[in-house]
């Protein structure tokens, strides 16, 4: 017996020992995991697909150990052999696919597929699979991957194939790309660095992780420390009642009070929108730009760690032989270079800028006729934002929730789906899974000759439950890939939408705000660039090995195809009789995408920028706030704003030197949808669905996204189609850069670490 905790095999080393003096939780015995377990997934039925019913903590990690065994024999089977050709003493390989690729792909799909199952579990009931039991199994699942591209024997002869000319003739477009993916994932985490060096990249490595690791938990900390009570009625006269329950001590009690306010996102963002009194907001927003800096408690102070980082990033990619992190960090990026993307960020900036300063006088000049004295600022911007759209727009996003039950939603986004990609989704009743809420959809072939056998598959978990889904409290809603399409394990693709939309209540059905509405879309986006993959390889199949910064292209485009008239009738009536969404709300909605749509975008540019230079330059992060943040902001820097003590998604997470890629994801959706928007006809826009399909949803990781989107396109994306969305751009001389200084940026983190994300 070997005895694990919280269901994790310990190894006793100087790290560990050190890293974790106090240890919490429970003990798990499990058996050595061996040849003596089914061969077969034991966590699936005989039909393929889980049996969530019987899925235990000790199960999954039963099934991983098993699974991480047998991935890891093989990597070291096949070095065995190479090892021995390289001696002399074996037969040559001759096809690297056949002898190298397709013995890794028959061990690793199956891990995958008990991995993203303990993710759905981990997400849809936390109380079946806690956070430390689910880290457990994340990271032997993501140790025993790893093994495969930290092999040097499989590094050389991969390299070696994608080098010879005759022998990369034979390699289909997909499999070039799956053996660059090898070729790059080895060298990102350092397999040609070697003796002295190897040894400080892995002491950065380790320190690197720490470090992160105490930003985050410093940043968490600071957030809930933070805490205030409001007891006065009259300061929470404008909130809608749902979110004064949410708020409430006591939530039978929500429309009296006492409320509290925190730090988290959620949180805070509502409280700036519906808060009138500007004391009150100026203290929240004071508190959250301070948080984890030497202006509050200095044992929370992140400024050390954030500096630790970015010196450590820097001394990682100058070992693995980079200029910076930046640089490194493009490898894994459509873009490709910290020119294309500094481009691209200064071209928006020189629309978004001006547009930006004309909205904020038109605000301030709103707000001054509704009794606000003296000059906005940065947190008046939000409540004022509200106000406006509600009083000029007519956007109220309480009253059109009436109009958006889920299920009418859903049968609309399914019927979008089947005009324009040629896919039907049924639902099956009778597969088990992990809660009674929770439905599973077949996806079909259209068309005479489609075949009835499903193609994909998902699982749809949509109702918030405040006991089980603590995991995604802050977060709206996941696409989890369960199991990837894999043609030498014969596996269809597998998926899970999990939200926290408000449940059933009183006979009345699940009713989405707009916000909702659009995360629906957009989770569905990437489910569908995971279900309906053509790809052959699981390593390149739906999502994965897709650059980081165009992973969100897919849900982007249903969001802006939610945004269409007609697809806004389609999903919208009353819940109680049937009325039409008013053509005035149907503008209303239309209206808001744009409404701020340069100050809004000013922001996303500066974070963008930010995170750029900090990964450029050496510079004190302070000094870099100070000169990048004039440049897209029209309000004086507090002394005592520290915002980026607490950036945990740049410093700690998994886009630092890769922030610009969600402006980059949006710009491209932006490129795809405007073939969507010039196709005025039925049939034209079902041709550009078709193209659609044949491209971004099929051809995944396979392909190079920039190919991809010349073949749907015919041409380069252009920032352009992203302007005109969001109503900011008007021709106009060019006279010169917006001269920020901003960098562009990469995620270093390989694609392997981009896989586990989704």
């Amino acid at each position: 017996m070997a005895v694990s905790f919280c269901g994790k095999r310990l190894l006793l080393t100087r790290t560990n020992l050190f890293a974790n003096p106090r240890r919490h939780g429970y003990i798990v015995l499990v058996p050595e995991i061996g040849e003596d377990l089914p061969e077969k997934n034991p966590l699936s039925s005989q039909h393929g697909l889980p049996e969530f019913n019987n899925v235990t903590i000790e199960k999954c990690v039963g099934a991983i150990g098993q699974q991480a065994i047998a991935a890891e024999k093989s990597v070291r089977a096949i070095e065995e052999r190479l090892e021995q050709v390289a001696a002399g003493s074996g037969t040559p390989v001759s096809d690297v696919i056949k002898d190298i690729i397709l013995p890794l792909e028959a061990t690793g799909a199956p891990l995958e597929t008990t991995w993203g199952i303990a993710k759905t579990l981990y997400l849809g009931n936390s109380s079946r699979m806690p956070t430390k039991s689910y880290l457990t199994i994340h990271e032997r699942a993501r140790g025993a991957r790893r093994s495969k591209f930290n092999s040097v024997p499989i590094y050389r002869s991969l390299k070696r194939a994608l080098e010879d000319t005759q022998l990369k003739k034979e390699l289909t477009g997909e499999e070039c790309r799956l053996l660059q993916k090898y070729v790059l994932e080895a060298k990102l985490s350092g397999i040609e660095v070697d003796g002295s060096s190897k040894l400080e990249l892995n002491e950065i490595l380790e320190r690197l992780a720490q470090e992160r690791t105490r930003f985050a938990s410093k940043r968490d900390t600071a957030v809930k420390k933070y805490q205030q009570v409001i007891e006065d009625p009259a300061l929470m006269k404008e909130f809608p009642p749902t979110l004064l329950q949410s708020l409430a001590t006591d939530p039978s009690q929500a429309m009296k009070g006492p409320w509290r306010i925190t730090l988290q996102p959620a949180v805070a963002e509502r409280f700036l929108e519906y808060c009138g009194d500007r004391t009150h907001r100026w203290n929240l927003w004071q508190a959250d730009t301070r948080k984890c800096s030497i202006h509050t408690d200095k044992s929370l102070e992140n400024s050390t760690h954030l500096e630790s980082i970015r010196a450590l990033r820097k001394r990682q990619a100058k070992l693995l032989g980079y200029e910076s992190y930046v640089h490194m960090s493009m490898e894994t990026k459509m873009a490709g270079s910290v020119e294309a993307v500094c481009n691209a960020l200064d071209e928006l900036h020189r629309y978004a800028k001006p547009a930006a300063d004309g909205e904020l006088a038109v605000l301030e000049r709103f707000a001054g006729e509704n009794g606000f004295r003296g000059p906005l600022d940065i947190y008046d911007v939000p409540y004022w934002k509200r106000r406006h759209l509600a009083t000029v727009h007519q956007f109220d996003q309480e009253a059109l929730k009436d109009y958006f039950p889920l299920p009418r939603v859903l049968t609309g986004l399914f019927q979008l789906a089947e005009q324009l990609f040629g896919v039907r989704i049924v639902e099956r009743v009778g597969v088990d899974v992990w809660h009674e809420d929770v439905r599973f959809y077949d996806v079909l072939e259209t068309g005479p000759n489609a075949s009835p056998e499903p193609i994909a598959g998902f699982y749809t978990d949509f109702y918030s439950r405040e006991d089980e889904k603590l995991a995604v409290a802050d977060n709206a809603g996941w696409m989890v890939g369960i199991g990837s399409r894999s043609a030498g394990t014969a596996s269809r693709p597998l998926a899970a939408l999990i939200c926290n939309f408000p449940a059933p209540l009183y006979g009345k059905p699940s009713l989405l705000t707009l916000d909702d509405v659009q995360t629906l879309f957009n989770r569905f986006g990437k489910a569908l660039q995971h279900l309906l993959t053509t790809c052959q390889y699981s390593d390149v199949a739906g999502l994965s090995n897709v650059e980081w910064d165009a992973v969100e292209v897919g849900g982007h485009v249903l969001t802006h195809l939610l945004h269409d008239s007609a697809t806004i009738r389609a999903i919208s009536a009353h819940y109680t009789n049937e009325d039409p969404l008013p053509e005035p709300c149907v503008e209303a909605i239309q209206r808001r995408r744009t409404h701020l749509a340069g100050y809004r975008l000013c922001r996303e540019l500066y974070l963008a920028n930010l995170d750029l230079q900090l990964h450029l330059t050496s510079d004190y992060w302070l000094d870099v706030m100070k000169k990048l943040y004039p440049h897209f902001h029209p309000f004086p820097l507090d002394r005592k704003d520290a915002h980026p003590c607490s950036l945990v998604s740049i410093a700690s997470g998994d886009w630092g030197a890769a922030y610009y890629g969600h402006l980059w994801s949006r710009m491209i959706a932006a490129d795809v949808y405007s073939a969507f928007a010039e196709s005025k006809e039925p049939a034209a826009r079902q041709e550009v669905g078709r193209r659609f399909r044949d491209t971004f949803l099929a051809l995944g990781g396979g392909c190079h996204p920039s190919e991809v989107f010349r073949r749907f396109r015919g041409r380069d994306p252009s920032p352009t189609a992203l302007l005109q969305t969001l109503g900011i751009y008007k021709p106009q001389v060019v006279v010169g850069g917006a001269g920020t200084g901003g960098g562009s940026t990469t995620h270093q983190k390989s694609s392997a670490g981009k896989d586990e994300q989704q």
